[in-house]
């Protein structure tokens, strides 16, 4: 039976989804526009970021693809798209074919590619703020092929948007994509980045206040790192409940539990754990982060 145009059938969609049995995804249509500047209105460039490669591990796996989409926004609201960058690198070594069967990037397709350093050096000096949905891995890739990432302020969409706070079943972009009635072509870097910035775009609860404006408040908090070396193992369950997560040392950090927590909690962590983990005074190896160094390989 032909229905007609996909644009004639929206009343379809919303006959069933107002009988409350039924939930419709829509194919995200990537937008450029978002809200007009006024005149005179002050505005600063963001970056989403995408990388796919060959592994986990940054410092062995290698970048097959990058994608990248800036935009301006003003008072911490998105504004408007205003250029992407896409391009494919052909490895060293063959793409895993589970890798394959996660992007659908087959060897064939990056043969002869190569992503031009200076033009990404060119794509991003006018940037702000990088924002990655995972930066914890994006950074540390594009740090160790485009040095240039080392200077930037980053935020990371997965873990500085309190996703299960405001409804959502996780943070997987696939996950927000649904509870926001959509869906896209996944891992696929462009594709990614514009999948992201509709949800940033979305406001949150009832403040009225979008996703980017939540991320933008905590990532411009000033934190610390704080490393639980030593504890004992009976006391795991106490830091994991705290928010504590465990470091096996092979990234050359200390294989230890650390939190992440405000400056002025800082005392109060220090106190509970000489009191209830440690039982008698030590002194703990404590980072400072901001945006410019969370997320960081050297951190």
């Amino acid at each position: 039976m032909d229905l007609g145009p996909a644009d004639d059938l929206s009343w379809i969609v919303d006959a069933l989804e107002q009988t409350g049995e039924y939930r419709a995804l829509r194919r995200l249509a990537p937008r450029k526009s978002f809200f007009v500047v006024e005149p005179g209105q002050k505005t600063r460039t963001a970056l989403l970021l995408d990388v796919e490669t060959t592994g986990l591990d940054p410092k062995t796996a290698e970048v097959i693809e990058l994608g990248m989409v800036k935009f301006i926004y003003a008072d911490d609201k998105i504004a408007q798209v205003i250029d992407t960058f896409g391009s494919f690198n052909e490895p060293e070594h063959p793409i895993p074919p589970e890798i394959t069967a996660l992007t659908e990037i087959t060897n064939e397709m990056v043969v002869g590619h190569r992503i031009d350093p200076v033009a990404v050096s060119t794509f991003i000096a006018d940037v702000n703020v990088v924002i990655a949905h995972n930066a914890a891995f994006d950074r540390k890739f594009s740090e160790r092929y485009w040095p240039e990432f080392e200077h930037k302020p980053w935020a990371c969409s997965v873990s500085e948007i309190q996703w299960r706070a405001h409804g959502f079943q996780g943070s997987r972009l696939a996950y927000l994509l649904m509870g926001a009635g959509l869906f896209h072509k996944a891992h696929r870097a462009v594709d990614d980045c514009h999948a992201l910035l509709e949800i940033l775009a979305m406001p949150l609860g009832n403040s009225g206040r979008s996703a980017f404006a939540h991320l933008l408040e905590c990532a411009r908090r000033n934190t610390v790192r704080l490393w639980a070396e030593g504890t004992p193992y009976d006391s795991k369950d106490i830091l994991k409940k705290r928010g504590y997560r465990w470091n096996d040392g092979n990234d050359g950090r200390p294989r230890s539990w650390y939190v992440e927590i405000d400056h002025g909690a800082l005392a109060d962590e220090l106190a509970l754990l000489r009191r209830e983990i440690y039982q008698h005074d030590v002194e703990l190896y404590i980072q400072s982060l901001t945006a410019m160094t969370r997320f960081s390989s050297r951190m």
